[in-house]
């Protein structure tokens, strides 16, 4: 079998990735644009990608493909409709980010929280020496303990998100599907909107989340409640929350993934940088070294489990 990575760059350089252990050949390129998905994968028998889309356009002229083998857990840039018409299987990563991510969204409520960076900038630009005492009091601080984090996407990253939080005194709330009713576990979807200190987004990409998160929403959340997104960035409308962190409607937002990646110079969350209450970091939630090893091991596991004819990690 031929196998091609597509995008080998979106994995460090020091990770590991094994040869499976059947005969093969493969082929690694840094990076792919879309234009060139058919050219590299002519002969391929196994598509490996991370972020490189491939659509129904390229499978028509794709007909050795047998499997895409995704090297990452969300799956929007693949068209799984297509693959399946074209009898092509597809496999994802799962759960080797459960540690990394909830403790960068973590990372994010505290540093918001406590106005961290605010903080750090002044003291750089001299405000503690100015302030002729020993402390000063520019921004707020919060303690995370008696407040509420609210969750949009119930998966295995929120719970790990939510053990963390409940372990430092936080109330949890589960939202159910917004036009869904509620159950047991879950309030219902405006309901969580409203009442959490801090909502905390993990729900997957598709046509019935774009935008789950948009004026209607941040109109409906406290005045100093705070947005974290650590899951993509189209669940949310990047333009209504620069207006509604700019007019102070919510207290802050943490986000490591923007709509468009990288994101172009006049993407509404490039212009918040400049605000105080906003950060962003550049989709690295899930690249701590340990998390990125687990996924190239489970990779090539999926890899070799679909050559032996077995079922791991399928969506199609």
């Amino acid at each position: 079998m031929k196998l091609v990575f597509l995008d080998r760059q979106t994995l460090a350089p020091e990770i590991e990735l094994r040869a499976p252990g059947f005969e093969h050949s493969w082929q690694s390129h840094a990076t792919t644009r879309e234009t060139q998905v058919v050219e590299r994968l002519q002969d391929a028998d196994i598509a490996i990608v991370n972020k490189v889309p491939i659509r129904q356009a390229h499978l028509d002229c794709l007909p050795h493909l047998k499997l895409i083998a995704i090297a990452a857990t969300g799956s929007d840039n693949v068209d799984l409709d297509a693959c399946r018409r074209a009898g092509v299987a597809v496999c994802n990563i799962r759960d080797y980010s459960r540690n990394s991510v909830p403790e960068h969204a973590l990372a994010l409520i505290m540093a918001l929280n406590r106005n961290l960076t605010a903080y750090h900038a002044s003291v750089a630009a001299g405000r503690w020496q100015q302030s002729g005492q020993f402390c000063y009091f520019d921004y707020p601080v919060r303690d995370l303990a008696g407040q509420t984090l609210g969750l949009i996407g119930y998966g295995t990253i929120a719970r790990d998100l939510a053990r963390l939080a409940t372990a430092l005194g936080m109330r949890v709330m589960v939202a159910a599907r917004k036009g869904q009713p509620a159950d047991n576990e879950r309030l219902p979807f405006e309901q969580v909107i409203a009442q959490a200190d801090v909502l905390s987004l993990h729900c997957p990409l598709n046509e019935q989340t774009r935008h789950l998160i948009g004026a209607t929403e941040l109109a409906s959340m406290k005045q100093d409640a705070l947005l974290i997104n650590v899951g993509r960035g189209g669940l949310v409308d990047e333009a209504a929350l620069l207006d509604a962190l700019r007019e102070g409607r919510i207290g802050g937002a943490g986000f490591d993934v923007v709509s468009t990646e990288p994101p172009a110079p006049d993407n509404p969350l490039m212009q918040a940088l400049s605000l105080p209450n906003f950060i962003l970091t550049p989709h690295v939630a899930w690249a701590s070294r340990s998390a990125m090893q687990r996924l190239a091991d489970q990779l090539i596991d999926n890899i070799e489990a679909f050559a032996a004819g077995a079922a791991q990690n399928r969506l199609v």
